[in-house]
């Protein structure tokens, strides 16, 4: 048969120009013209399928001993007609080789390879022109992939016997032998070879001859493939059919065999299992000898620690792997098992009393021999920071000893936590009790008065302005030094001794909210969690029920030393008083800084020791209160109260002692003072009712110059400044008129009785009532204003008289005046609403005269 005009020189020779184009040196093999398509998508899309050209093609690899690589080329058409390179194909990657089923005419497959990017899209469909030009590329692929690749792609739904058949009709050559720069490529065969291969593939030569044999009974042509194949299928059923029947008629005896062979083989297969269960349960039930003897007698020396570890991991697996689900619930039962159990039991509760009793006498033997080297303490002269590294390093070589002994028995646990208590908080209390012991003696300070608001004067103002910074420092230096030791103590005992609780102090963050240098007492370096028996960590459960257990605990461990931290609170208050607001915000600060899940205790000694600060403090207000309720016992005071500019002394020394939050401390002793001041002074006044305002008036106002400056920075202070100023204002408004009175009594009256009437009778009725004629009005500025610099100049001496601060002279002349003025004013309003045609002094002529004095 000639070869077909899809494979032709012409059409080799553009695809050579185009693959040789791109600077490959691969020889073609095969080019042929095919239909690209994407199946039921163009007939859904409307699509038309595109033409192409698939080139075979061979390169010789340049390595030695390798074989030469074979390529499928996709060409496709340019505008002006021309083939360009469009895809390439690795041929040792095609998988699959597929014709379409639902194409009636076969020339349509798919070609699948295994290395593309995306599985998910459809490869495309390649549609032959005839059966001829379909057969001579796939019979190409597939002898390129034998020789050259070793190996051969799976073909689906084409007919083997078709193919076979069409290999021995088409018979010309197309290619012989390709030769290349660097020699001949490997042997590309020719289609006159195809038959040959194609055979060798698909049947082997004693198959072939039979086949031709068979071919030979037949009567029909070469050509009528599908017949002889359909001849085929039948004579294979038949055959099937036969040895079916066969197999049916022994039936009953292969049945007895088969079954004779199932009984034994399953037989087998139990006994098989059996004997494994048994050992595996055997080897359960083994105790190791050196594991044993670790269990009831050995040594708790850190040298054999490990051993005593490795014997508590391998006891507690043992128990639990003979408790269901662990063990089988059919052995569960079983004496060997109960036996062993309880022979394991006893082990367990053998090793707990043993390493408990170890471990009370070896917390005990730690802190009786740190108490007995006085060295460790602070001492005279010398103020010693408790260092705790080598206690923590001792215990922590037991931290998973207990761990253990949690998991065999958690009730171990309990007098093991009172003992440690009971032994560290013997240390802790020493240690505090030493280092407050020190710290006072070797703090020098002047002790200043309590009585600050003391009538009485004298040295006591010179001692106010002692710097007692000293105090409060030493007070800061305790909390320094144990707040973060007692954290850590707290943190190191919780997790020493397995609470399932969080973290006291999150990773890297000190108590007291600043970088603290490290001591080595940092329980963030302790290597304590628990691991489980592939070495592996166990996250701890926020077990809150766990951290009240830790809290009472806690109590135990640190009881006792808040009384140390009392007393350097009561130490400080006696020489300094007002140290307390410092020493208040002191604490507040390490108070803020513990988080809610910290150690119990520390929390509750901060509280219990704000409350002392503040309770001290409340003493030396309340004190304070005392000694400004005694002014009033003494018998008629004039002038500024002895307290008022001393509690601006007072209040300026609190202010420079806060720190932190005393904000609210300071604000309800201004409160409380304040309050008993001014109620004091109301008392004072009151007992001499004739200068009662000007008392009042005197010491509302030196309260208002001594507090100028506090006041505008201190809002309590400008509260109690503006109430001053009101009762100062009040005060000086009744001594004014008291002095206005006094000397115009008379014109004042009139215009009064003037202003009563006016609220029952016109002005015009008023001159005809009894005493308020106009003869009546003359006699009245008569008596009154003649003379009136004299009567002036009586109201100024009379206002100078009984002040014994001339600072308030000019400002409370100027208040006199003005008043004097306004009800002048009022007066003259009244007159000529009454008294048109009377003529009176203006108030500009008043004005003038008032100026000239």
């Amino acid at each position: 048969m000639a070869a077909s005009s899809a494979d032709d020189a012409e059409l080799r020779r553009a695809c050579a120009a185009a693959i040789g184009g791109a600077g490959s040196r691969q020889d073609i093999v095969l080019a042929i013209r095919v239909a690209k398509g994407r199946g039921i998508l163009e007939k859904l899309g409307g699509r038309v399928a595109k033409p192409r050209v698939l080139a075979l093609t061979a390169a010789q690899n340049s390595s030695k001993g390798q074989r030469p690589k074979a390529f499928l080329h996709v060409l496709k058409y340019s505008s002006g007609g021309v083939v360009e390179p469009a895809k390439l194909y690795k041929l040792k990657h095609l998988a699959k080789v597929e014709v379409i089923s639902n194409d009636p005419t076969g020339c349509t497959f798919i070609l699948g390879f295994d290395n593309l990017r995306s599985q998910s899209v459809a490869p495309p469909q390649w549609t032959m022109r005839n059966i001829d030009d379909r057969n001579r590329l796939l019979l190409c692929i597939l002898n390129m992939c034998r020789e050259m690749l070793g190996r051969l792609p799976k073909f689906v739904g084409i007919d083997i016997v078709e193919m076979a058949l069409w290999a021995k009709e088409n018979t010309p050559a197309v290619i012989n032998q390709v030769n290349t720069q660097d020699g001949p490529a490997a042997s590309v065969m020719t289609q006159r070879d195809l038959k040959v291969t194609v055979e060798k593939d698909l049947v082997s030569q004693a198959e072939e001859e039979d086949m031709e044999a068979l071919l030979g009974t037949y009567v029909m042509g070469v050509g009528e493939a599908e017949a002889f194949s359909e001849r085929l299928k039948r004579e294979l059923l038949a055959l099937e059919a036969a040895n079916v029947h066969a197999l049916l008629e022994s039936e009953p005896v292969i049945k007895e065999i088969e079954s004779r062979n199932n009984q034994l083989e399953m037989q087998s297969v139990n006994n098989k299992a059996l004997i494994d269960e048994l050992d595996k349960l055997l080897e359960r039930l083994r105790i190791p000898s050196e594991f044993a003897a670790s269990l009831t007698g050995g040594s708790f020396d850190e040298a054999r620690m490990l051993k005593n570890v490795e014997a508590c991991e391998w006891l507690a697996g043992a128990i639990c792997s003979l408790e269901v689900p662990n063990l089988d619930p059919c052995y569960a039962h079983m004496r060997a098992v109960k036996e062993k159990r309880a022979e394991l039991e006893k082990l367990k509760k053998t090793f707990v009393r043993r390493a408990s009793e170890f471990l009370r006498n070896y917390f005990s033997s730690l802190v009786d021999f740190m108490i007995s080297d006085k060295s460790y303490f602070s001492q005279r002269g010398q103020l010693k920071r408790p260092d705790h590294a080598d206690l923590r390093y001792k215990c922590r070589t037991y931290a998973r000893l207990l761990q253990h002994l949690k998991s065999l028995d958690k009730n171990c646990l309990g007098p093991l936590r009172k003992a440690y208590c009971h032994s560290l908080n013997l240390l802790l209390r020493r240690e505090a009790r030493e280092f407050a012991n020190e710290l006072r003696a070797s703090t020098k300070a002047s002790r200043n008065p309590t009585f600050w608001l003391e009538a009485s004067t004298g040295s006591s103002q010179t001692a106010n302005s002692t710097d007692t910074s000293t105090v409060s420092e030493a007070y800061s230096k305790m909390l320094t030094i144990f707040i973060p030791l007692l954290v850590d103590e707290s943190s190191f005992f919780a997790h020493f001794m397995c609470f399932e609780v969080p973290a006291f102090v999150p990773p890297g963050a000190p108590t007291n909210g600043t970088k603290s240098e490290s001591d080595g007492n940092d329980a963030n370096d302790d290597d304590l969690s628990l691991m489980d028996f592939d070495g592996n960590n166990v996250k701890s459960s926020n077990n809150s029920g766990e951290l009240g257990t830790l809290n009472e605990a806690l109590q135990d461990l640190l009881d006792g030393i808040q009384e140390d931290f009392y007393a350097v609170v009561d130490w400080a208050y006696k020489i300094d008083p007002l140290r307390c607001i410092s020493m208040h915000g002191i604490t507040e600060r390490y108070l803020s800084g513990q988080k809610a899940d910290a150690a119990g205790f520390v929390r509750k000694l901060l509280d219990d020791l704000e409350s002392k600060i503040s309770m001290q403090f409340g003493k030396f207000v309340d004190e304070a209160c005392h000694q400004i309720e005694k002014n009033e016992r003494n018998i008629r005071q004039m002038g500024v109260l002895s307290y008022i500019p001393r509690f601006a002394t007072l209040a300026t020394r609190m202010e420079q002692y806060i720190q932190g939050q005393s904000r609210e401390l300071i604000d309800q002793a201004y409160t409380k003072l304040v309050s008993t001041m001014f109620a004091t002074l109301e008392k004072i006044a009151q007992s001499d009712p004739k200068y009662a305002d000007i008392v009042l008036l005197e010491n509302y106002a030196a309260f208002q110059n001594s507090l100028y400056d506090l006041a505008n920075v201190v809002p309590m202070l400008a509260k109690f400044y503006h109430q001053a100023s009101e009762a100062y204002e009040q005060a000086c408004t009744r001594h004014i008129n008291i002095i206005i009175y006094m000397q115009f009594e008379r014109l004042f009256q009139f215009a009064r009785k003037i202003e009563d009437l006016m609220y029952t009778i016109t002005p015009e009725e008023i001159p005809f009532q009894l005493g308020l004629s106009k003869m009546d009005l003359r006699k009245v500025l008569k008596s009154s204003l003649s003379g009136i610099d004299k009567s002036i100049n009586a109201m100024y001496r009379k206002l100078q008289k009984n002040l014994t601060s001339d600072e308030l002279l000019p400002s409370l002349w100027d208040k006199c005046k003005k008043e004097f003025l306004e009800k002048y004013e009022s007066f003259v309003q009244l007159v000529a609403k009454v008294y048109p045609n009377e003529s009176i002094p203006s108030v500009t002529e008043m004005r003038q005269i008032l100026a000239s004095l």
